[in-house]
């Protein structure tokens, strides 16, 4: 499955929420078993936020002293993961 797919599913079947991208990262590859760099972690996900399918994953809660990760879906990424989902419904993710 290509690294875009993925994303989308894992990101709609599981809360990824880390202190860094590096964290996030290895929680991805430990949710869906893939093995990619975290550069193509980084470009998969700046992919998908240029195409509206995730929101800004760096995020400064109010109150916080740092900033934090958090892979969540736009209304349009929720469509695409669920298309996804009915295309691939026993993935591991």
């Amino acid at each position: 499955m290509e690294p875009r797919a993925l994303l989308l599913l894992t990101a709609f079947r599981h809360v990824i929420s880390e202190p860094n991208v590096e964290a996030a990262h290895e929680r991805f590859q430990n949710l869906s078993g893939w093995q990619g760099s975290c550069g193509m972690f980084c470009d998969t996900v700046a992919a998908c936020l240029a195409e509206g399918l995730i929101r800004e994953p760096i995020r400064l809660p109010e109150g916080a002293l740092q900033c934090h990760w958090h892979l969540e879906l736009t209304s349009a990424g929720v469509a695409a993961a669920r298309s996804l989902a009915a295309q691939y419904p026993s993935e591991p993710t």
